[in-house]
């Protein structure tokens, strides 16, 4: 891994003025570590998140058949889980764990767009390989594609609105320094917006496409997750504009 790395040389991706890939850090310690390692945390942390999605789905399915009881156990699960994640990631990585956030890290300058195309592709093939986890976990066929049509009007702003918010909040707590409380503060805005969004708050590109993957509970047929995607990117320029409304 180290070898095909330097080869490419993505050891050189983020410039020496660079803030350290931020968003999610560890309360502002600026702390030295390789891409190497970045990467493979945000592969562990991002397999680890949608395995908690895709994985308490499941559980919640086989536990009850009511849908609200199912949800809320896949909202309590998936709101821990994102916490001690970025928890534990945040001084090694930022804990982006999701596309829409690296890309907002690109927008800060506080990394290159090269390192941003590496952190993506660590994030969406950790997403799937999370997906099949779950999968297997649970005696299911590992590979498998969602026919779970989510997409409509209601669901492509929910997801505009939960995506915008969820890059608010990590930026104005940035903004305040207060990034230390990223742990607490960014799960519960997810973890609201489970419940008052009608997307129940995918906001993260990776995590979508890993969820096609698994067709279960948590999961999202191919096209209603392009369309999800999309409104997550529309969802980062709401957040543009918004944050530069309270700047002025």
């Amino acid at each position: 891994m180290r070898h095909f790395l330097s080869s490419l040389g993505v050891h050189q991706v983020f410039r020496s003025q660079d803030k350290y890939p931020d968003t999610l850090n560890s309360g502002g310690r600026h702390v030295h570590v390789s891409l190497r390692k970045q990467l493979i945390a945000e592969f562990i942390g991002t397999a680890i998140l949608v395995t908690v999605v895709v994985g308490s789905g499941v559980m919640g399915t086989n536990l009850t058949d009511d849908t609200a009881v199912a949800l809320l156990v896949n909202a309590v699960a998936t709101v821990a889980g994102l916490g001690a994640l970025i928890w534990i990631f945040g001084p090694i990585s930022g804990a982006h764990f999701n596309p829409v956030v690296t890309l907002w890290a690109v927008i800060r300058g506080s990394i290159s767009a090269k390192g941003a195309w590496f952190y993506g592709v660590s994030q969406i093939t950790g997403a799937i390989v999370g997906a099949i986890l779950a999968n297997i976990m649970f005696g299911l066929t590992a590979f498998q594609v969602s026919t779970h049509q989510r997409v409509s009007l209601g669901t492509f702003i929910g997801e505009v609105v939960a995506t915008s918010g969820l890059l608010t909040v990590i930026a104005l707590l940035g903004k305040n320094g207060r990034s230390a409380s990223a742990h607490l503060v960014v799960p519960a805005w997810i973890g609201s917006a489970y419940f008052f969004t009608s997307s129940t708050s995918f906001a993260n590109p990776a995590v979508t496409i890993g969820r096609i993957f698994s067709n279960t509970f948590a999961g999202i047929a191919p096209s209603s997750a392009m369309a999800f995607i999309i409104a997550q990117i529309v969802g980062l320029a709401c957040a543009l504009g918004l944050l530069r409304a309270l700047a002025d």
